[in-house]
């Protein structure tokens, strides 16, 4: 089956459980771990400041895995590199439940975070393999889509461990689940497996080598990527900051962001089939537009149904653009030399991911909390400028290509 070919037969439950389970058993584990990793560091006896740069770690492990992930992908294939990711994420899941100091915490971590990257790429690479292009976008974004319920459902699995035993119950369930994702992974095919043997023949290409041939990309569409990524995390950074302002409780807040994970999960599926059928960039602008309004009207926010109703409104384009990322990595990556393109790729994504809450630090230390919100929303207001121009040449590419 082609996967640049349109296929009428083609299901997408066809590949539900290899494509979609290891993706939301391991997102509930992540899930789980993730809102109390500071408060593990607090345990070890870590200050405020400490314990933020404990979870910060997980994306520094992201972000420093990429290009080294993608070469290992290359030459051991998606699903090996799921299987081995899997494995090691319990490792350091089971460390960090045992660790008795930050220090041992902190590498858990960042092995953590490594990865994962490599089981966002992986996973990736195996859906462009098997599924076709008529169907990439819905396909991707459903991939999203479990990544967010796995992420929405973790904390209320690890809230119950919590209370019934302790901190260190959720980072054993965490581990759980990567070996559970790692043994659903090994029932996949390995479709790219004829493809990597002739690579091996003709020698494999090397990671610059390759970033090198697709630095117009990178350098373009891949700054897109870094748009979008550092708009998403805004939504982490700047949010709650704004709550905090105007006297709304963490309790509340809370709430507020579970709103918008259930936004999120709702609007997947229709944003993926948008993409199948008008093309990228009409996904692709709502998720940064929506954050960069978001921000203008966040000043005039202050209670918490007003800051709801932002907050809700980022949910939206952020539900719509599930997947995007992956969406345009995949119409983007070259057949020889994938895995070490989409290794670029997901390094601009942790870009994004990373330097999006530094932005929002660096303007709100020099300036008030609402000049901050009106900075973060004019720089949305060009990169979505950015982001409208370069996808809508994607898809002219693409609908041109579809034509010949």
């Amino acid at each position: 089956m082609s996967r640049t070919d349109p296929d009428a037969d083609f299901r997408l439950r066809d590949v539900a459980l290899s494509a979609y389970g290891p993706t939301i058993v391991s997102s509930t584990g992540h899930g789980a771990v993730m809102p109390i990793l500071a408060l593990r560091a607090r345990d070890l006896g870590a200050d405020v400041s400490t314990a933020a740069a404990i979870v910060a770690l997980l994306g520094i492990g992201m972000l420093v895995a990429s290009l080294p992930a993608s070469a290992i992908v290359a030459r051991i294939g998606e699903r090996k590199a799921l299987v081995y990711a899997g494995v090691l994420d319990a490792g350091a899941m089971l460390l960090g439940a045992v660790a008795g100091s930050v220090v041992l915490l902190g590498v858990s971590v960042v092995v953590s975070g490594m990865t994962w990257t490599t089981f966002l790429m992986a996973r990736q690479g195996f859906m462009i393999d098997v599924v076709p292009m008529s169907h990439r976008a819905r396909a991707l974004s459903t991939l999203g889509g479990s990544h967010r319920v796995g992420v929405f459902v973790g904390p209320l699995i690890g809230a119950g461990l919590i209370a019934l035993g302790s901190l260190g119950a959720v980072f054993v369930f965490a581990a759980v689940a990567a070996l559970a994702a790692a043994a659903l992974a090994s029932t996949m095919p390995d479709p790219g497996s004829e493809r990597r043997g002739a690579q091996r023949e003709r020698g494999h290409l090397g990671v610059w080598q390759v970033l090198r041939q697709h630095r117009r990309t990178l350098v373009t569409l891949g700054v897109v990527v870094v748009v979008i990524s550092a708009s998403r995390s805004v939504r982490n950074g700047l949010l709650p900051l704004w709550a905090d302002h105007v006297g709304i409780s963490p309790s509340t807040t809370s709430l507020i962001f579970a709103l918008a994970g259930a936004v999120d999960i709702l609007f997947f599926y229709p944003g993926g089939w948008l993409m199948d059928r008008r093309g990228r960039t009409v996904v692709a602008v709502p998720v940064v537009l929506t954050v960069a309004v978001a921000a203008l009207l966040l000043p005039l926010a202050t209670s918490a149904w007003s800051v709801a109703a932002v907050v809700v409104l980022i949910a939206v384009g952020n539900g719509l653009g599930s997947g995007i990322v992956m969406v345009l990595g995949a119409d983007a990556a070259p057949v020889e030399g994938r895995a070490q393109f989409l290794g670029g790729w997901r390094l601009c994504g942790d870009i994004g991911l990373s330097g999006g809450p530094l932005v929002v630090s660096a303007v709100a230390a020099v300036a008030p909390l609402a000049v901050a919100c009106v900075t973060i929303g004019l720089l949305g207001l060009a990169g979505t400028a950015w982001t409208g121009f370069w996808v809508g040449r994607e898809d002219q590419r693409i609908r041109s290509s579809r034509s010949d």
